[in-house]
């Protein structure tokens, strides 16, 4: 069995820690990831304020990344884009609160915005390379938070990003 007879996940971050959300869909030879997500540092890491994640691994390959798809705007889940999407050049979809969100920020740093930037509405049907997707609204402490569905071959993926109940 072949790469692109699997359907894959890859965890760049996020992963039993608070922040880096970075995640990799893999499916037929292409990659779709889901939110790209600062840290803070703490006193472990003296003169250090944010956390990159090491996205090094995607970026050696990234004529095969499909898109970034942002599932809302906590710093842990978009707030590295500005800083990052430059080693990627992928396009990305989100809400269009996300995106109008993302402008400032990227405006702030004085960086690029991400392009082509895809606006999307929660509950409409978009596709990221071999993946057809749908964005469902979860409760959070931000507004447009949602979770990721995604069609794939081997059946349904649900992709959560955040969610709270108060």
């Amino acid at each position: 069995m072949s790469a692109g007879d699997k359907l894959l996940f890859v965890a760049l971050g996020g992963v039993g820690e608070i922040g880096l959300n970075c995640y990799l869909y893999g499916l037929g030879g292409h990659w779709m990831m889901v939110d790209l997500g600062i840290g803070f540092a703490d006193e472990r890491l003296p003169g250090a304020e944010l956390l990159l994640p090491d996205i090094r691994w995607i970026e050696a390959q990234r004529e095969r990344l499909a898109g970034l798809v942002l599932t809302h705007v906590h710093e842990d889940h978009f707030g590295a884009v500005p800083y990052l999407w430059h080693r990627l050049r992928c396009p990305v979809w989100c809400t269009r609160f996300a995106a109008t969100l993302l402008a400032r920020k990227c405006e702030e740093l004085r960086v690029d915005p991400p392009k082509p930037l895809h606006m999307i509405e929660p509950g409409k049907p978009f596709r990221v390379g071999p993946f057809a997707c749908r964005l469902f609204h979860v409760a959070h402490s931000i507004p447009e938070a949602n979770a990721l569905g995604i069609e794939t071959p081997f059946g349904r993926v649900l992709h959560t990003g955040d969610w709270k109940l108060d």
